[in-house]
């Protein structure tokens, strides 16, 4: 029987001893791993026929998974790192033309509050608007201080439309592709805690 370790190049081992490691060894992984295999958004476009800006967040979404999978436990080095984050990258990029072509991401597509405050009046109007606006600020406050400073940093400059590269001078990160990984990460602990 092949020993699954025989899989695993070099480089991966690297990425790998550096995930598990403690905090500064485990970003060097994260940031190592991000950019090893960055060329799959090149890839994303080309065989998926999708933007490049889908293809970016579909290969964020595939390091997120990936990482989480690693710490868990999941990924035992059957086979390379490479064709585990390209298994997860290539479902990311259908599960996102999926959505875009079934009848089911018609059915996401919602009325705005906006459409349906026409039918009220303008007293009325006012009067939700100004519930529905406080009641969403003050959630959102209450989130952001639970993700933490530096993720509360981010989205509120994020916000205000600072540059990725702005942001990354500004917070002390390492590059604006690291910005983009950290915010991803941030919006989805966001995305977390709006569930509960």
């Amino acid at each position: 029987m092949t020993d699954p370790a025989a899989f695993i190049h070099s480089s991966d081992q690297e990425i790998l001893n550096n995930l598990v490691m403690g905090d500064a060894g485990r970003k060097k992984g994260e940031d190592m791993l991000f950019h090893t295999y960055m060329y799959f958004i090149r890839e994303g476009v080309k065989k998926f026929r999708i933007t490049e800006e889908e293809s970016f967040d579909a290969y964020s979404e595939t390091i997120l998974s990936a990482l989480e999978k690693i710490r868990e436990g999941s990924f035992r080095g059957h086979s390379s790192l490479k064709t585990f984050l390209f298994r997860i990258f290539q479902n990311k990029c259908v599960d996102f033309i999926r959505k875009k072509t079934t009848k089911k991401y018609s059915v996401h597509q919602t009325l705005s509050i906006a459409d349906l405050s026409l039918q009220l009046s303008d007293a009325a109007k006012s009067a939700i608007q100004h519930m529905i606006d406080r009641t969403d600020f003050d959630l959102l406050r209450q989130r952001l201080h639970e993700l933490g400073e530096k993720c509360m940093q981010l989205l509120l400059l994020s916000a205000e439309g600072y540059t990725d590269k702005v942001i990354a001078r500004e917070l002390e990160y390492k590059t604006a592709d690291v910005v983009k990984t950290s915010r991803l990460r941030c919006l989805e602990k966001l995305r977390q805690l709006y569930k509960q």
